[in-house]
């Protein structure tokens, strides 16, 4: 199993990025794949996930409306695209993939829930 993250950099408040999640070594469907961060200083958080076995997208509420998770199937890819960020928005964000679907959601979404996890890929949001 392999996650891999790609697309994080630097970004002035306002901007957009978008990171990209490659998935391999396992069967995409049968997981929910979520997006995490940890600040500096701060314990990593849950940002949002996606079940694409039904189509189940979760947002933490501080990124909802400004952060949207998508996913291509046929290329075992899932993404996330971060618009208005803030300063606050900087952290190392990580893609993970957890059994089953179903934990995508607001009860169950957490690191608990996640078997793989990625590396990450550093975002950091400054003037």
């Amino acid at each position: 199993v392999q996650l891999v993250e790609s697309g994080g950099g630097w970004v002035q408040p306002g901007g957009s990025l978008r990171l990209s999640c490659a998935a391999s070594g396992f069967a995409f469907d049968d997981y929910a794949i979520g997006w995490f961060r940890q600040a500096p200083g701060k314990e990593r958080e849950g940002v949002g996930c996606i079940a694409t076995i039904d189509g189940t997208i979760y947002y933490r509420p501080s990124v909802k409306g400004r952060f949207t998770i998508s996913a291509d199937t046929a290329k075992n890819m899932v993404y996330l695209r971060m618009n208005s960020l803030k300063s606050d928005d900087t952290a190392v964000y990580s893609c993970a993939a957890g059994v089953p679907p179903g934990v995508c959601v607001e009860t169950m979404f957490g690191d608990d829930a996640m078997n793989y996890w990625g590396k990450g890929t550093l975002v950091t949001v400054s003037s």
